[in-house]
């Protein structure tokens, strides 16, 4: 062993035992402040989760009662469009149902017409009638919750109401009104809420965390959930570790702190960093098609990283990394400024052709990027509306911030495009909170087109919903003429993919752009 890496054992053994020296003298007090900082963290979680399906029973209910009130023909086809719109913005509806008397007349979804349980588990002032998941909702072996308002229903797919994220070994089951609604896992056994106290209790016995939360809004909402204790002691071992020596503490971080930096020079992500601050981030350029006259229109500007040693890093490799080390701001900045000078070049003559640029996440939250870009526009002698902004649909956050950045972009002149929709977790009724302009269908659904496969009717229902809401759709992944020919025929301005053409380098661009538009001519 070489005499630094003696040092560092030293270092690190000698730092673990002044931890372990104080563990007994702070055992009592650290406890005590996790104990209060776990009920904090699973409070939190319980909350969320509460205040989640109160707003989605709270839509349900508003959403019936809207229902009742539409001046249409029962069960014709704009009725039925109306049910359909309704239930494909919001992923935890299975069914929504029209009832004449005590029939179930007609109905959109995956549920029989026919489905009628017998005695309802409350019925409410407001003339809401509600059945708790059971036997009697069983359909396809999944028990559903239902709910009536007047003349319609709606079922509700119960596992879709709690949602963990990606911690897998917590569970959690939720009660409403001194009812079990669901569980997630669907198969969770946990504890009834009367059984546990309020907040954080740990039971030794089985290992595991119990914590009971109660919610008193618009209804009366029970949190229970369980993990196992390791994750305890896992989430406050920084805690434990805040006792040691001071001086202990940072020889530590220091020693750490140098490995760290030795390891990060060699790594991915410290040459990403490096390129970056080079300018070796460079810029390709994939056309966007008019699918009506077939003649390129614009493009959109994709980062391209060639390392050192000459081979090329896929975007999907890179992008992540340089989420993950913080750096795709400063990538996206390279890009912007790249693409807009290169559009420069061809503007004059390409008269309204547009330039898409993808933002992350960060980007939205960063004021260095719209003043860049107004700069480099500036600089480039551009009109605003040549830059289109794509944000992917995954990076919208719902917040007053994001809506007020994306309104000020608007403002400017710039046309704001959600990019692979499909692929996140909102829906069309969500994005309809932002101000945007343009739905970019994912590749995944282009590939449907014209095959006998459970989602191919997604894209239709996109493209149809996106008009109601007075957006213009746009196509990913073209691959076929096929596929051209459906995407036009359905309403769909604009598709790229390699039907048209590659990603280009700047000069090949050009001269695809120029070729294209003197064949439309002629």
């Amino acid at each position: 062993m070489l005499r630094h890496e003696k040092t560092v054992v030293w270092v690190i053994l000698t730092g673990l035992l002044g931890i372990a020296g104080l563990l007994g003298t702070l055992t009592w007090f650290l406890w005590r402040e996790s104990v209060a900082s776990e009920d904090a963290y699973s409070g939190k979680l319980a909350a969320i989760l509460g205040d989640r399906v109160e707003n989605i029973m709270v839509d349900l209910r508003d959403m019936l009662v809207q229902f009742d009130a539409l001046d249409l023909p029962r069960c014709s086809d704009s009725h039925l469009d109306a049910l359909r719109i309704a239930a494909m913005s919001r992923p935890y509806v299975r069914s929504i149902g029209y009832w004449q008397a005590n029939k179930r007349l007609c109905a959109v979804g995956f549920l029989p017409a026919a489905l009628k349980p017998q005695r309802a588990d409350r019925v409410y002032d407001s003339g809401v009638i509600a059945w708790w998941p059971g036997e009697q909702t069983k359909v396809a072996g999944v028990e559903l919750f239902l709910m009536r308002f007047g003349d319609h229903d709606v079922a509700v797919d119960p596992r879709q109401l709690l949602d963990l994220g990606p911690m897998q070994d917590r569970q959690a089951e939720l009660w409403l009104e001194d009812l079990p609604l669901t569980s997630a896992p669907w198969n969770a056994s946990l504890p009834a809420p009367k059984s546990l106290p309020v907040g954080v209790s740990l039971n030794k016995d089985n290992q595991r965390i119990y914590a009971r939360f109660s919610l008193h809004g618009v209804l009366p909402i029970e949190i229970v959930t369980s993990e196992p204790l390791g994750n305890f002691w896992r989430r406050h071992a920084l805690t434990l570790a805040a006792g040691a020596i001071f001086g202990l503490i940072v020889a530590a971080a220091w020693t750490a702190a140098i490995l760290r930096f030795s390891r990060r020079q060699f790594s991915a992500a410290a040459a990403l960093r490096r390129a970056v601050r080079a300018g070796d981030i460079s810029v390709v350029y994939e056309p966007m098609v008019d699918l009506r006259t077939l003649r390129c229109i614009g493009a959109e500007a994709l980062a391209r990283w060639q390392r050192e040693d000459g081979t090329w890093v896929s975007p999907n490799v890179f992008i992540p990394l340089a989420e993950e080390s913080g750096v795709m701001h400063e990538v996206t900045l390279a890009v912007m400024r790249t693409a807009v000078a290169d559009l420069a070049r061809i503007f004059a003559e390409a008269g309204k052709m547009t330039l898409s640029l993808n933002l992350s996440a960060g980007d939205l939250g960063d004021d260095r990027f719209g003043d860049q870009l107004r700069e480099s526009i500036a600089e480039a002698r551009l009109p605003p509306e040549a830059v289109k902004l794509e944000i992917t649909e995954r990076s919208l956050i719902d917040s007053d911030a994001d809506r007020a950045r994306i309104r000020e972009l608007r403002v400017r002149g710039h046309q704001i495009a959600i990019d692979d929709f499909g692929t996140g977790y909102s829906s069309l009724a969500y994005l309809q909170s932002f101000e945007l302009d343009v739905i970019k269908i994912d590749k995944a659904f282009v590939d449907t087109i014209g095959k006998t496969v459970a989602t191919s009717q997604v894209i239709e229902h996109i493209i149809d919903m996106a008009g109601s809401l007075g957006l213009r759709t746009a196509a990913e992944g073209v691959e076929t003429a096929a596929q051209a020919r459906w995407l036009g025929d359905h309403g769909v301005l604009l598709g790229q993919g390699h039907l048209f053409s590659k990603p280009l380098l700047i000069d090949d661009f050009i001269r695809f752009f120029r070729s294209n538009r003197h064949n439309r001519e002629t």
